[in-house]
């Protein structure tokens, strides 16, 4: 079981899409977290406090591994210079636009609440964890790598048959986006 699972998460990375309702990728077990509402995916590693000196917000859900001590980027910055980022651990926050609406599995994250805001789209490492369905409107806290990436055109499609929107389509179809793989993340609504 274990080398099956192995397999479909490396199949996965790279295809480049978490395939959230794709027929052949297995349903990975979801449980609900002790303080979740129904529904919502607990977190693949157990919670534990911030970085030291640093108070988690009132409210807040966390999901994945705690946040820590990486270099906090606004994200504005972030989506103007990505390469600047590529590759490297970051903090950044934002305001969730939306949400996969079949898993949870990615999010679009923007750095301010108008239409026209600069967005991520931010998937979960190694697919460990997910997001509730309902996270439209939250504010988020992320940690995570910047990954600046060329999505082909199918999964493109995909990803906006589930409500994601993508600004740099090429005439292929494919699309160049920066993306955000967050090792944890933290909501509040």
């Amino acid at each position: 079981m274990k080398a099956r699972f192995a397999v479909w998460l490396t199949a996965l990375a790279l295809a480049g899409v978490a395939g959230c309702n794709k027929s052949e990728a297995p349903e990975p077990a979801a449980t609900e977290a002790p303080d979740s509402k129904p529904g919502e995916a607990a977190s693949a590693e157990p919670a534990t406090p911030q970085a030291e000196g640093e108070a988690k917000p009132t409210g807040a859900q966390s999901y994945g591994a705690p946040l820590g001590d990486s270099p906090e980027v606004a994200l504005t910055d972030l989506l103007t210079t990505p390469e600047s980022y590529a590759d490297k651990s970051v903090r950044t926050a934002g305001l969730v636009r939306q949400a996969c609406t079949k898993k949870g599995c990615w999010m679009e994250v923007a750095a301010a609440a108008d239409e026209g805001s600069a967005t991520t789209r931010v998937t979960f490492k190694d697919y460990g964890f997910f997001v509730p369905l309902d996270s439209a409107g939250s504010q988020a806290r992320l940690e995570g790598q910047v990954v600046i990436k060329t999505v082909a055109k199918e999964d493109v499609d995909h990803l906006e048959a589930e409500g994601a929107k993508f600004v740099a389509k090429a005439d292929d179809g494919s699309a160049r986006e920066v993306q955000f793989i967050a090792s944890g993340v933290e909501l509040v609504r």
